[in-house]
């Protein structure tokens, strides 16, 4: 599915980027962590790279060009896909910004805004995602008075789908924290101040409390961003002359130049980027460098034995009163995005449940047959994800979303699969499921599943269900209920298998069972209409012969 890419906000400051360079031309191949384009900002030339994978369809700035920030800057999807119906929904959309930006410019010309000085930088919540709309401070790694560098760390930001590194666009001195650890703020609004050492900031914090903050309020910031503009060239020189400086950088404890995903996967894996040599352009470590190095084995010095070790980002308040005890953890951002929308799912859908038992004997016997294949193995949940695909297509009532209006019912069968990751619950989507065979299913799940854990999902994965499982059957639970994930019309709950005394052709033997439990919106799927669902399911499950297509 095409995806837009926007362009991206690379600096605190940043409100439109002109593309200096692209690296890749419509219709090649790209990969997640590949080099898209040169970004020139108001501070410097930046290298911006692609979140998702695919062919790039469409180039929507042309080198030289300026384009505000989460505008169209590319598309990116399968090759040879019909992107027109994001271009023309993409054009609305743009007009309809520029007139907030112009009448947000109107709204603003009687404020009376606070001047910042020269030498004050104002940081603000950055935008982390397309979808961002506050952000959480989970740790901050530099405290007031601490001197900071470009390129250093400032403080690790949640959002409601990761947590992800902040760092900073300027040196100087960190002279004001504006949001507290396990606090959350609205993006663009005051993170820090930045500054000389010893300035005197209380002017700007209390025109910030009152409304009165602008980090471009006066001409001299103004004249300073056309004069960084005008010098792009100067500036670009500069930060490819540091990046080539990459490797004595890192022997000497400078700073390591490596794009963000790199980041991410050597802090994950534990590895040192500084024993990594870069593969990117002037020595910039990408990707691929990280994932395919193989380290040397090496003597621990006791200066390596006594690095910092980064501290949790909970954030944690305990107290004690007469020998009892209660521990307050904040809310992560993806907490209360759970909390939210599953409240709003039970409290307005009208729920109720049916409850059927399945004879999984031939299932366990096809699956044996199935994974003796070569490179093979599928799950039984892999089954039921197939079983529900083939079920929904001939119960098209199921796979539906309620509108005040009208009844969606969706051409299009997409199986999200309930995954529990360390702060809550994710739910990668598998597209198109009716048209995989079991073990199609059983990679893309074991894909989506690994990548969820590891927060690596993009929002379009976890977008798109027209249809929830959710199985609990591998930590012993027989039976449970699910709450709908909106705007789905039913989740199906799969319980354990369990070996058990059953009767077969009158006699009591030995069997294997199985309890699903189907979850279903009573706005949109009536009981007739679940329990046909639930019988043709069980069919499929209990012959599994039939899925083999």
């Amino acid at each position: 599915m095409a995806t837009i890419i926007n362009m991206p906000r690379l600096s605190d400051t940043m409100e439109e980027g002109v593309v200096a360079q692209w690296l890749k031309s419509v219709g090649d191949k790209v990969e997640e962590g590949d080099i898209l384009a040169e970004i020139e900002t108001d501070k410097a030339t930046m290298e911006f790279e692609s979140f998702h994978e695919g062919t790039l369809l469409h180039i929507g700035v042309q080198e030289g060009e300026a384009t505000p920030v989460d505008s169209l800057l590319a598309i990116i999807g399968d090759e040879g896909e019909d992107f027109s119906a994001l271009l023309n929904n993409n054009s609305a959309p743009a007009s309809e910004t520029q007139k907030k930006e112009v009448s947000k410019t109107e709204d603003t010309s009687n404020t009376v805004a606070v001047s910042i000085p020269d030498n004050v930088k104002v940081v603000t919540m950055p935008r982390l995602s397309d979808t961002m709309t506050d952000g959480t401070v989970a740790t901050w790694l530099k405290n007031v008075g601490d001197k900071i560098e470009e390129g250093d760390i400032l403080a690790e930001i949640e959002t409601d789908k990761a947590t992800m590194e902040f760092e900073s666009f300027q040196d100087g001195t960190l002279l004001h924290i504006g949001v507290q650890e396990g606090d959350s703020a609205p993006v663009d609004s005051l993170l820090a101040i930045i500054g000389d050492e010893g300035t005197d900031v209380s002017a700007l914090i209390k025109a910030n409390e009152a409304g009165n903050l602008t980090s471009t309020s006066t001409a001299s910031d103004k004249k300073e961003e056309v004069k960084e503009t005008t010098n792009t060239s100067s500036v670009s020189s500069n930060v490819e002359t540091s990046t080539m400086e990459n490797s004595s950088n890192s022997s000497k404890g400078g700073r390591i130049f490596a794009s963000p995903l790199a980041k991410k996967i050597a802090k994950d894996k534990g590895i040192n980027l500084a024993e990594i040599k870069g593969s990117g352009e002037n020595g910039r470590i990408i990707k691929k460098d990280v994932e395919n190095y193989t380290p040397s084995v090496k003597v621990e010095t006791k200066a390596n034995s006594s690095a910092p070790k980064t501290s949790t980002s909970a954030t944690v308040t305990s107290f004690a009163i007469a020998g009892e005890s209660t521990e307050e953890v904040t809310n992560s951002q993806m907490r209360k995005a759970i909390a939210k929308s599953l409240s709003n799912s039970k409290f307005n859908a009208p729920h109720f449940y049916l409850n059927i038992e399945v004879d999984m004997d031939n299932a366990i016997a096809s699956r044996k047959i199935i994974n003796q294949m070569p490179d093979t193995k599928v799950s039984f949940n892999d089954m039921v994800v197939k079983a529900c695909a083939m079920a929904l297509r001939r119960h098209p009532q199921v796979n539906t979303s309620w509108s005040d209006s009208a009844t969606l019912f969706h051409k299009q069968i997409h199986v999200g699969v309930a995954v529990a990751v360390p702060d809550g619950l994710v739910v990668p989507v598998l597209k198109h499921a009716d048209h995989m065979n079991i073990n199609e299913i059983d990679i893309q799940v074991r894909d989506l599943a690994t990548r969820a854990r590891n927060k690596k999902l993009s929002l379009e994965e976890m977008q798109g269900s027209t249809f929830t499982v959710s199985n609990l059957g591998m930590f012993g639970i027989e039976s449970f209920t699910s709450i709908i994930n909106q705007p789905n019309s039913a989740i199906l709950s799969v319980g354990a298998i369990v070996e058990k005394p059953v009767v077969k052709n009158g006699q009591i033997v030995v069997g294997n069972t199985m309890k699903l439990t189907l979850a279903c919106d009573h706005r949109t799927v009536d009981g007739a209409v679940g329990a046909q669902f639930l019988q043709t399911l069980k069919t499929y499950l209990e012959n599994p012969v039939t899925m083999l297509a």
